[in-house]
């Protein structure tokens, strides 16, 4: 806790509270373009082959549940990460049913009757 408050103290002290706040919006951004990397590394190392196998329709259906869902994470980006009321529940709501779609649909496709 000490290290925390001579830091604290010291971005005070110096007035470097607006370096701080772009360091820190810059490090969010960071994070989420890692986790877009990972997650399209693993799509192509081991999705993409399997998709490519599904009947067109279903791949479609899964590629523009992926595309709204990075649409809508787009807006969330662009309202600079404050969402509230109608806003967040609007998110929330495509961003869960993006996700229930390419479920749904990624389940479908590995049931074996």
């Amino acid at each position: 806790m000490a290290v925390l408050a001579v830091v604290s103290a010291a971005i005070v002290g110096l007035d470097q509270e607006t370096a701080l706040s772009t360091a820190s919006l810059l490090t969010g951004v960071a994070f989420y373009i890692a986790i877009a990397v990972a997650a399209y590394l693993l799509w192509r190392d081991f999705g993409r082959r399997e998709i490519s196998m599904w009947p067109v329709l279903q791949q479609r259906v899964f590629y523009a549940a992926v595309a709204l869902f990075l649409v809508d994470f787009g807006w969330y980006f662009a309202t600079g990460f404050h969402l509230s009321g109608r806003n967040l529940l609007v998110f929330l709501a495509v961003a869960a049913a993006c996700i229930y779609v390419a479920v749904r649909t990624w389940r479908e496709q590995h049931r074996y009757s």
